[in-house]
């Protein structure tokens, strides 16, 4: 079978986001009898219908819905790959695309695109938030460069793994919140306080830090998002547990913060597949990167 023609593969889409073929002729600029050609000769090449034409509208068979939904991937990955050769042909850098989870703080975003565009102009960051295991997936398929993820992480072949920094996880409450001396996993057991979801690092973590006292952490409520949290927590819900990260959210410089006893701190490791570590738009990347690092770790 010959491999599928984007060209035909973008009429399919334009006819099932338009609803008709002649509203997508007028869209691509073709005329309606080529975009019929170009349905046909994909029903052709596929061996079945894709397209129910009626008198006012198309409507997309189950197959031709698949191949839709496939086709738009396609698309944005012809495109994204046609810019970063524009780029390069022009003299500018690559597109460098990173993964990260939502717990590593947005605030480093604004710093690290301003270094870039001191000391490696023309790099263009692409950031993809995602879990610490889908980072590695995406990175060990060639969808990411680069990614921040939780430590420890199995790390395939084609993958290097870094050590980037150990952010202390601290208590963060509310000003009026009376706190103890010392924040234990007994005391913070008592209270109702707020966790984060099963399956997540934070979630490990803690649970960990609670199994050392014995305990089994019981929060009053469960989320995925710091930033939903931090949220609960301003607004009188009761405290949480969190990496304390610099530079700090408007919402954390607002609330008390206190350090755990037993310490606790989240490991952080950057990854990259091999491949890529002589690209220099990754290198600067990195580079870039290795400024918010432990400075033992540098």
């Amino acid at each position: 079978m010959r491999r599928l023609n984007l060209d035909q593969l973008q009429t399919l889409v334009a006819v099932a986001d338009l609803g008709t073929l002649a509203a997508a002729a007028q869209a691509l600029h073709l005329s309606p009898p080529a975009v019929s050609l170009h349905i046909q000769e994909l029903e052709a090449r596929l061996d079945t219908p894709l397209l129910v034409r009626g008198k006012r509208q198309a409507q997309l068979t189950p197959a031709g819905a698949l191949l839709a939904e496939g086709g738009r991937r396609l698309l944005a990955d012809s495109e994204s790959l046609l810019r970063q050769v524009r780029k390069r042909a022009e003299g500018f850098g690559a597109s460098v695309r990173i993964g990260a989870s939502a717990g590593v703080s947005p605030l480093l975003l604004p710093e690290l695109l301003q270094w870039l565009a001191e000391h490696a102009p023309g790099v263009e960051l692409r950031l993809e938030v995602v879990s610490s295991a889908q980072a590695m997936q995406r990175l060990a398929t060639g969808h990411l460069d680069l990614a921040l993820v939780g430590l420890p992480q199995p790390v395939p072949s084609g993958l290097e793994m870094r050590a980037w920094r150990d952010d202390p996880m601290e208590l963060f409450a509310t000003p009026q919140m009376p706190l103890p001396d010392q924040i234990t996993p007994e005391w913070l057991n008592a209270q109702p306080w707020i966790g984060f979801a099963a399956g997540t690092q934070m979630h490990r973590l803690l649970s960990q830090w609670f199994a050392q006292a014995g305990l089994l952490p019981q929060p009053r409520m469960e989320m995925s998002f710091p930033e939903g949290i931090r949220a609960l927590v301003a607004a009188g819900h009761g405290p949480t547990v969190l990496p304390r990260e610099e530079p700090m959210d408007a919402v954390s410089r607002t609330l008390q913060q206190r350090g755990l006893t037993p310490a606790l701190k989240r490991p952080l490791g950057l990854a990259c597949r091999s491949a890529a570590q002589q690209d220099p738009a990754v290198q600067a990347v990195v580079r870039g990167l290795m400024r918010f690092a432990d400075p033992v770790r540098q």
